[in-house]
């Protein structure tokens, strides 16, 4: 890939609503993310946002030290959430509550019942309602409002 080719998708990751964008081939791997990094000066309430361009290295099983796989096998084991999981039916931007400005539509140990309305998922400007599978209590809600997900992407787990 040359540069004049990063360039121009750099220029269409920037005007899309797109969040974050990754490519990978053979060869090369580049990562775009729009991901809000605050940053605040020590004599001024301003902040600034701050946007970077990501081309990262090509990670293989030999570059990764074994002191960092057993972080990441010790930090597995630790966290043990029950109930079940309900997965995004497609892709779109998830939202937690009907408006911005009302509550949201299920938090943390809430009681839900069949069909009751979770989230919605807005995909090509078309409002998704995500149903609960099960009667249940809300035990973990695993996405923000406005994060971008994916098909089969876990969204809230159900007792």
């Amino acid at each position: 890939m040359n540069i004049s080719e990063i360039k121009d998708l750099m220029a269409q990751f920037d005007q899309s609503s797109l969040k974050e964008f990754s490519y990978r081939n053979a060869t090369d791997e580049l990562s775009f993310s729009k991901n809000d990094n605050v940053a605040a000066s020590a004599g001024s309430t301003a902040a600034q946002v701050v946007q970077t361009p990501v081309v990262a290295p090509a990670i293989t099983a030999e570059s990764v030290a074994p002191a960092q796989v057993q972080t990441v096998e010790a930090n597995e084991n630790t966290v043990a959430v029950e109930g079940d999981l309900v997965d995004s039916p497609l892709v779109g931007v998830a939202y937690l509550s009907p408006a911005p400005d009302k509550p949201a539509f299920v938090t943390v140990g809430d009681s839900v019942k069949k069909g009751q309305t979770l989230l919605i998922i807005e995909a090509m400007k078309v409002m998704n309602e995500v149903p609960a599978p099960r009667d249940g209590i809300v035990t973990e809600i695993l996405v923000d409002n406005e994060e971008v997900v994916e098909f089969g992407k876990g969204l809230v787990r159900i007792k």
